[in-house]
Order: C-alpha cells, then structure tokens, then sequence
C-alpha cells in the first residue's frame, strides 16, 4: 500500500507535537529517511496514547487489536485511510522491516490499558525492550544499518537506558492515573509499596527503591556507551535519544530531586545542545575511523 505523502506530512506534525526530543533527532538523519522515522516514532505515540483516549481497558483492547490487524494485512479499507498506519506500513514494505518488533511492542502496551503491577525487574527490563529499544533497532534498518552489531547492541541497552528513565520522570503521571511503573521487588527490597507511590507520598524506602532503579539505569547506559566506538555513523540518528538519559539520572541523582514535584527537567534548549554534541561527537568518531 503506497502512502500519500500526506500521511507522512501527518506523522512529521504529530512527533514534532508530540515527541520533540525523537523529533529533533529525525533531523540528524539523511533528508530522504526522515519521514520513514518520524512514521515509527508517530506509530509509537498513537499505541502509547491508547489509555489516554479510553474509559476502560476493552476500548483500548480493541484499538490495539486494529493496529496488530492493520500491520499482519487484517484490517479492512480504513486502514489506508488512517495517515499513520498508511505511512508505516509503506515504511515497513520500504525498508522490509520485520513485523515482530512492531507486534511485540503493540503487546508491550497492552499492559499500559491496566493497573496491574510491575511484577519484578526484569519484567520491566523486558517492557523497555519491546518498546524504546524496538523502536531504536528499526530506525536503526531504516537507516541502512540494520547489520551493524555494535549499533543494535547499543540500541538494546541504550533503549532501556532511555526507557527507564522516562518512567521515572513520568511517576507523578501514572500514579495520578492509578498506575505504577516501578516493579513490586524492587518497592518491596526497600520496604516501599504501591500504595505509597499512588498516594504520592515520598518517604525515605521509596527514594531508596527509586535510587536502586537510578543505578540499573546507569548501568545500562554504560554498557551502551562501550558500543560507541564501533558503531556506523548512519545508524546514529537513531541511537542520539540515548544521549539524554545522562541529564536526566544527573539531575534525579541531586539531593533536591522530588520525585512528585515535577522538578526534574531538563530545559529545550539544553536538550537540543546536548543532541547536537552527540551527533557530532559520532560524525567525528565515523571520520576518524575512515582514515
């Protein structure tokens, strides 16, 4: 199914609305793979919004199941007319992006629907991959680097990285809707509970459970970092969301973070500097080793 140009027009105006930080990273890469990205990262946020647009988990159940139709060439005649499933799908038959990841991640969200606990850590571990490092393994195909090794690993630890740090920002967020992000082991080895984080109190066993998952974090974003010097520079548009976690766990880590207070913020402008740093630190590492 060929998209309109339309459709990707559509994708491009949702992320720069919607995702600016993945936004801004779109415009590191080659003119003619940008709208095949922004059509991934436009994909990303209707399937994440899916609570947001519903009353109750069936509604989203079956939004969910219109995508996971529209990818496997289920869906009916609407499909082409819904701009984003028209764009990512000509993505998709572009690029030959295998369907997997996109239905893993579909299922990932499945879970955002409830308020069903995190079970554990690596059930977590396991929802940023099928998400955030999903996202970063097909962007990396798109960009003509799918067998670059070096890149996809940094993507799955990287994603992770990324992914937890964003739950963490977002806790003020989910618990004010009902839901928790932070698994019950690791709330539990602190003495913390769920009902604590919903009610939105800070007390000394939630910091202390929220610095252990700070640290799982910082651990991934380092394995991802010794992947630096081996990946390709076309997979590196990419991988650049992966360059704001260290400000943000910088700015949890200080001794005034509030986790309810909404004060860990990071500001546009230094946001959009610290992308352009990463895109020309990777544009140099490519140079150097072409010589």
């Amino acid at each position: 199914m060929a998209a309109s140009w339309t459709s990707f027009e559509v994708c491009e105006d949702l992320v720069r609305r919607g995702d600016k930080d993945r936004y801004l990273t779109t415009l590191f890469a080659p003119a003619d793979r940008r709208p095949a990205l922004q059509a991934l990262y436009a994909f990303n946020i209707e399937v994440a919004r899916v609570r947001d647009l519903v009353s109750d988990p069936l509604p989203g159940e079956m939004r969910l199941q219109w995508w996971r139709d529209a990818l496997t060439g289920c869906g009916h005649g609407e499909v082409g007319r819904h701009p984003v499933a028209a764009a990512l799908i000509d993505t998709i038959d572009r690029f030959d992006l295998p369907l997997d990841p996109f239905l893993e991640l579909v299922e990932a969200r499945t879970f955002d629907l409830y308020d069903d606990p995190m079970p554990t850590l690596a059930d977590l571990e396991c929802y940023c991959r099928a998400t955030a490092s999903a996202l970063m393994r097909l962007g990396i195909r798109v960009l003509g680097a799918g067998d670059c090794l070096p890149a996809t690993a940094m993507a799955q630890q990287g994603g992770v990285a990324y992914a937890l740090t964003g739950l963490m920002r977002a806790i003020p967020f989910h618990a004010a809707r009902g839901q928790v992000f932070l698994p019950e082991d690791l709330l539990a080895r602190h003495g913390a509970d769920i009902a604590t984080v919903l009610a939105g109190r800070e007390t000394p066993q939630l910091l202390a459970a929220l610095a252990e998952l700070r640290k799982v974090a910082w651990a991934h974003l380092c394995d991802a970092g010794g992947c630096i010097p081996d990946i390709r520079r076309e997979a590196m548009a990419a991988l650049l969301p992966i360059a704001l976690v260290k400000p943000y766990l910088e700015r949890m880590d200080r001794a005034d973070y509030r986790p309810f207070a909404l004060n860990c913020v990071v500001p546009q402008w230094r946001r959009q500097l610290v992308l352009w740093r990463a895109a020309r630190h990777a544009q140099r590492c490519g140079e150097a080793r072409s010589r």
